[in-house]
């Protein structure tokens, strides 16, 4: 890993932050995300989803065995080490597909990170700003790989009723500021560290849109800045479209949106879309063609 903020090296692929977008692809290994659940709980449909985000040229894949949809229900820990590891080690064992494709694991739980890191995972993608597990910061650190840190208040089953923020913004930006200093005390590199204001979790549609009109106001950070607004609810009301995989179209607007703020790693489902999607924004708004 270099130690460089603007650039990290992660199995082999540099990621150079400001240069261009970066994709990260949801498999979402669950039977209950709000979007794709179901669809890929299986190894078989996994694998074949997995394909297809390489195919559409993604540069890390998310593998989450936790919903985290409002309301969604915690599952056991043997439940989720059941569904993410087999991912992990399958795409490991097809190392030419997969070999040089960063693997994130989207869990709030030490145990789970230490293990899916164990099978070949690569970053730790905790959106509770790692604070549900109090072992996350310490474990993370001996691990030695990139954590995400994101912006959560309460808990899916609660958190869509603490939405009233006296500064959204500036109550977003403090609580990341002071999860990049529990994770720097813990021992992690502030180079590992990318932060992710939260959208959809604990915020209201209007607060969604506000944080995507404000997103340089975390740049104060100095950290990469992830931004997920894939297929998410404050699109569909946009649209007046209730279904999440009708939502591609609203999301790569989204996403411009995001770009044109400087954003510099976009969660999505659509990883094929988004690409054309990244490819157009960053030649407009990165000056890369």
């Amino acid at each position: 890993m270099t130690n460089n903020p603007k650039q990290i090296t992660i199995r082999n692929q540099s990621f150079e932050w400001g240069k261009r977008t970066y994709l990260m692809g949801v498999l979402n290994v669950t039977p209950d995300s709000f979007s794709d659940g179901g669809d890929f709980n299986t190894i078989e449909s996994a694998l074949a989803q997995a394909e297809n985000m390489v195919k559409s040229e993604v540069d890390i894949i998310d593998i989450g065995g936790q919903s985290t949809r409002p309301g969604a229900a915690e599952i056991s820990l043997t439940e989720e080490l059941n569904r993410v590891i087999p991912v992990v080690q399958m795409l490991r064992q097809k190392a030419d597909i997969f070999g040089s494709i960063p693997i994130s694991v989207d869990t709030t739980r030490a145990d789970v990170a230490s293990a899916a890191v164990a099978a070949g995972a690569d970053i730790i993608n905790d959106i509770s700003g790692a604070t549900f597990d109090s072992k996350m910061l310490s474990t993370v650190a001996k691990l030695a790989v990139p954590i995400v840190l994101m912006h959560i208040r309460g808990t899916p089953q609660t958190m869509q009723k603490m939405t009233d923020y006296r500064d959204l913004i500036g109550e977003i930006g403090e609580f990341l500021e002071s999860r990049i200093a529990a994770a720097v005390a813990a021992g992690i590199d502030k180079s590992q560290i990318v932060i992710d204001p939260g959208i959809g979790f604990a915020k209201t549609y209007s607060q969604n849109l506000e944080i995507l009109r404000e997103l340089p106001k975390f740049r104060f950070l100095n950290c990469p800045i992830l931004v997920g607004v894939s297929r998410k609810s404050f699109i569909g009301q946009i649209l007046n479209q209730p279904e999440a995989k009708q939502r591609v179209w609203g999301t790569a607007a989204a996403c411009t949106g995001a770009i044109a703020n400087s954003a510099d790693i976009l969660r999505v489902h659509d990883v094929r879309e988004m690409h054309d999607v990244c490819q157009v924004a960053d030649a407009i708004f990165r000056n890369q063609s």
